[in-house]
């Protein structure tokens, strides 16, 4: 990611925190539009163009949505492309960053990382349905359909969305990479942090509540858990918290065992 969109990045999320409005509309309008420029390098290039008049770029996203969209969306998009972008995809990401976030605002009653991070491992444990949704043949919109099916009943509607809207756009990303990169958006709107924990068992209510203590304590943020049960681990855990990761599970020593055995 380049400077310029990091600092474009933060520029958009601080216009949505300080929006009024914002619904789960705001948020199905906002991945709409995120399709729509993805779909069209023209587009896309025309927005994220730098060289342009930011004026320009407004009048663009005003021709193009301002009639469509409530007057919530259309303030967040002409925030985004009044913004300086390394690229035309960044743009793009960026709209649909907004969305996600968006949709976080909207069902903030709702836990969506749990629900998110539940359709994840539904996909991870069912091949077929991780080749049907993430197969570059088929109508994209049959896809996001059948989520809205699966979930409905199970998950919150804006869980439902966020699903829903990413598979309708994956844009060469795998769908468990657009889940993961959905729940780690909804926790950093919501002020948390995305532990991934792999254990032998389920953990007991104690042990979470034990575990996400001292995790909150050691990162300085609030911390949500996902869990995965993988028996291979023997026993322990093995957390991951973005790019970091505390090894203490019972295989991870017994290969380092045998790895010092060998010579």
């Amino acid at each position: 990611m380049g400077s310029a969109t990091t600092q474009a990045l933060a520029a958009t999320t601080a216009a949505l925190g300080a929006a009024t409005g914002v619904d789960l509309d705001v948020a199905r309008e906002l991945f709409a539009a995120a399709r729509a420029v993805g779909d069209s390098s023209q587009l896309s290039g025309a927005l994220a163009d730098s060289a342009a008049p930011a004026e320009a770029r407004r009048q663009v996203v005003a021709a193009v949505f301002g009639a469509a969209v409530k007057p919530t969306t259309a303030s967040l998009l002409t925030t985004a492309v009044a913004q300086r972008w390394s690229t035309p995809d960044d743009l793009v990401d960026a709209i649909e960053e907004l969305a996600v976030r968006a949709a976080a605002v909207a069902d903030a009653g709702s836990d969506v990382e749990a629900e998110l991070f539940a359709f994840s491992r539904t996909v991870a444990d069912n091949p077929e349905l991780e080749l049907a949704l993430g197969s570059r043949l088929g109508d994209s919109a049959a896809k996001g359909t059948l989520v809205e099916s699966l979930l409905k009943g199970r998950a919150s509607e804006g869980t439902t969305l966020i699903a829903a809207s990413l598979i309708r756009q994956p844009r060469e990303r795998r769908v468990r990479q657009l889940l993961s990169r959905a729940t780690r958006l909804v926790s950093d709107q919501r002020g948390r942090a995305v532990a991934t924990v792999v254990a032998a068992a389920p953990l007991s209510d104690a042990q979470r509540d034990r575990l996400t203590a001292a995790l909150t304590k050691r990162y300085g943020t609030r911390v949500s858990l996902n869990t995965i049960v993988d028996p291979t681990v023997v026993g322990g855990l093995r957390v991951q918290i973005a790019d970091d990761v505390i090894d203490a599970s019972v295989s991870s020593r017994l290969a380092d065992l045998r790895q010092r055995l060998a010579g």
